[in-house]
């Protein structure tokens, strides 16, 4: 390894930019874009892992296999879809990562780990679900589909979208394969979607659990295990903003952690959106961490630099 260790987690929404226009082509562009960013960071001497969010995706997925279910096709748990997401968003990230850091002349194997992420059983998460998954809706679409059983919110003033449990990750399954592939050089996409959330049973054995894991809490769990020297949360807003979307809307630069906890016990950050990240980033800081960054993929290499971006540091 070479270059300081940032762990990046790009957030699912930031790959759809236009959430009326979901469709894979358009994925593919958003992936390609915010991968030659990455790039330019792998350029600048940094050793990166990347980690990536599935909401919208797994939304998809879920309303498909509802979709396919009347047809008598048999449905898809939601550990599985976790996993599938895990490989195909990781193979777009893995393509569009290797052109973008090949065109820079720089020559690097990307592998994507099939993570799973411990969870406790009787978190009690399982009780009040409040992960957003899938894509926006109107209140009347949402209150249809609540009808039919799902269990849905409104998102940050956005739209309304379903919800599932989103227990807090303890441990990272694979986490003594992504260290020893990080030490051989090779670029790794991991805890895609949070990671596959699972629970030792009685036996001691593993297995599936429903629920989704927060993708930043996740990684922030990830980048404190690697003892990182930075960790970016890569969302779809250049900086975090007190007071969002009212009319009195500041942006930040830097966050103290204490600042930070104030702001988030003053309810500043949405619980379907921004709070998460804040957490994230104030939990990898307050475990010792150096410092944690939030942006837009856009602007990671300009926040890197300190030109933009929210920085949570110590203090």
């Amino acid at each position: 390894m070479v270059g300081n260790l940032a762990v990046i987690a790009i957030g699912g929404n930031s790959l759809i930019t236009d959430p009326k226009r979901p469709e894979i082509v358009n994925q593919w562009d958003a992936v390609r874009a915010t991968c030659e960013h990455v790039a330019q960071l792998i350029a600048e001497g940094w050793s990166v892992v990347l980690t990536h969010g599935n909401g919208p995706q797994v939304g998809y997925i879920l309303r498909r296999t509802e979709i396919a279910a009347k047809e008598g096709i048999h449905s898809v748990p939601l550990d599985l879809i976790v996993a599938d997401t895990q490989g195909s968003i990781g193979y777009m990230i893995q393509q569009a990562l290797d052109n973008a850091i090949r065109s820079r002349g720089i020559n690097r194997t990307i592998v994507t780990v099939v993570t799973q992420v411990r969870v406790d059983e009787d978190d009690p998460a399982f009780q009040t679900p409040t992960k957003p998954i899938g894509g926006f809706m109107t209140e009347d679409e949402a209150r249809r589909f609540e009808s039919q059983g799902w269990q849905v919110m409104e998102d940050a003033g956005r739209g309304w979208r379903r919800v599932v449990a989103s227990p807090k990750p303890q441990a990272i399954q694979e986490i003594n394969a992504i260290r020893a592939l990080i030490l051989e050089n090779y670029i790794v996409i991991t805890v895609g979607g949070g990671g596959i959330p699972v629970i030792r049973n009685d036996e001691g054995e593993l297995r599936g659990i429903y629920a989704v894991i927060d993708k930043d809490r996740a990684s922030s769990l990830l980048a404190q295990t690697l003892r990182a020297d930075l960790f970016i949360i890569s969302t779809g807003v250049e900086k975090v903003y007190l007071n969002f979307g009212k009319p009195d809307q500041q942006p930040v630069d830097t966050l103290t952690l204490r600042q930070a906890q104030a702001y988030m016990r003053d309810g500043h950050f949405g619980v379907g959106s921004m709070l998460p990240k804040v957490e994230a980033a104030v939990e990898f800081v307050k475990m010792g961490g150096p410092q944690a960054l939030i942006t837009d993929p856009a602007n990671l290499v300009r926040a890197i630099r300190g030109e933009t971006g929210t920085r949570i540091v110590p203090g």
